[in-house]
């Protein structure tokens, strides 16, 4: 579990790192920066109860999953994105979006969400393949 924590951490960061920097090219800033916080990786971190879920739900066809994955990845993020702002620590704000629910969740997102849970399954399980 706490390879996975790590694995799933480091994979979080470098798709919001990759999606931030892409973003910018909607206002052709070509220098590609992206932007995380040391936040995020435990925040990311806890897709590492996917392997665990996906045991659970393995039968069911991935677009379900997915939606199963997206609510777990809304729910957590709303959660820490909760906590973390009444501390005034919370890295992200949705508040401009139409879209957001008290500016910790952007529903728009939901798409890249439900591909990121895939993601997370198929990294998870090929990784403990390897292994045994």
């Amino acid at each position: 579990m706490i390879k996975n924590f790590f694995t799933c951490g480091l994979v979080g960061w470098c798709l919001e790192i990759t999606f931030t920097a892409c973003k910018g090219l909607r206002s052709k800033d070509f220098k590609l920066k992206g932007n995380t916080s040391l936040w995020m990786f435990p925040i990311y971190g806890l897709a590492a109860f996917f392997k665990p879920l996906y045991r659970v739900i393995k039968k069911l066809p991935a677009p379900f999953r997915g939606m199963i994955y997206t609510v777990c990845i809304f729910a957590t993020e709303f959660l820490t994105g909760s906590a973390l702002k009444k501390k005034e620590l919370c890295p992200w704000d949705y508040q401009s979006s139409p879209y957001n629910i008290d500016g910790v969740i952007r529903i728009d997102y939901a798409p890249y969400w439900f591909g990121t849970g895939l993601l997370y399954e198929f990294i998870l399980n090929r990784q403990n393949k390897k292994a045994g």
